[in-house]
């Protein structure tokens, strides 16, 4: 059924919704092939095709998602993490070397995985992780707690810099670490149903012209970084030369570098301020 759908890899997903059915790993599904499936189990499993096949992405079914090696909780109230956004942490990691207790943040957190992910790596970091949603920030704490590092993050609710004007780390923070909204509000109607019918609009569209959100963390992330300080933010297709421009015309950073995911797509600008 899910292969006629016309969804891609439909064979892996229906082996992870069998295996979620089941509450086995996929090595026993091939060592027990044959086995036939209860009551309880097949209609558990058919319920879960069942959402697939109205194109709900399989990660909300299974409620979970790896990200560098973690498994993080995944609720419709935040976007699913994706591996592009894994050269975030890594360029953080980068700017952190050497720095044993960097002060970081995490905008736009979502389900928190740069920000646990860099706790977890970083034990004797300082992590603040601002997001505008209540429920999305419920999930990043779960995963928090779920990977042990909830001491070491402060979650705070609000608009990108809003809720850090309370606290009194201005000049101080070492890293902007952000994944922001970079999707044009004209793209939503052609993106994938996965996509546009089932993960949270305002993690995904940033304005008309993509890059609005961007622009607003770049104007004031100076006056919360130190001096040297970087600002990494994940971007969409496309958006490099824009944002290198906005980076530019700030005045307040040196030249901007780009870095490119495992596919070759320009996908992260680090800039550090004067």
């Amino acid at each position: 059924m899910v292969a006629r759908t016309g969804i891609s890899n439909a064979r892996l997903d229906a082996e992870l919704l069998l295996s979620h059915a089941l509450n086995k790993n996929r090595a026993w599904l091939i060592t027990h092939s044959g086995d036939l499936l209860d009551e309880d189990q097949s209609r558990r499993f058919q319920a879960s095709v069942s959402r697939r096949v109205k194109r709900e992405p399989v990660q909300y079914i299974l409620g979970t998602q790896e990200f560098r090696g973690l498994e993080f909780a995944v609720t419709p109230d935040v976007l699913i993490p994706r591996p592009e956004t894994e050269l975030v942490v890594e360029s953080t990691l980068h700017a952190a070397a050497g720095n044993p207790s960097p002060l970081i943040l995490d905008l736009c957190t979502g389900s928190g995985c740069i920000a646990v992910s860099l706790a977890k790596e970083v034990p004797a970091a300082r992590v603040f992780a601002a997001d505008m949603s209540a429920r999305a920030l419920a999930v990043a704490r779960e995963n928090a707690r779920r990977h042990g590092v909830s001491d070491h993050i402060r979650f705070l609710e609000g608009d990108l810099f809003g809720p850090l004007e309370e606290l009194d780390i201005k000049e101080r923070v070492d890293i902007i670490a952000a994944n922001p909204p970079y999707i044009p509000s004209s793209d939503l109607p052609v993106l994938q149903p996965e996509v546009r019918d089932y993960e949270p609009v305002m993690a995904l569209i940033a304005g008309p012209g993509g890059t609005e959100i961007h622009r607003r963390i770049i104007e004031t992330a100076p006056d919360f970084l130190k001096k040297g300080g970087a600002l990494i933010m994940e971007m969409g297709l496309g958006q490099a030369d824009r944002l290198c421009r906005l980076v530019e015309g700030a005045g307040a950073y040196t030249a901007p570098e780009i870095l490119k995911d495992l596919a070759g797509i320009e996908r992260v600008i680090v800039a550090h301020r004067r």
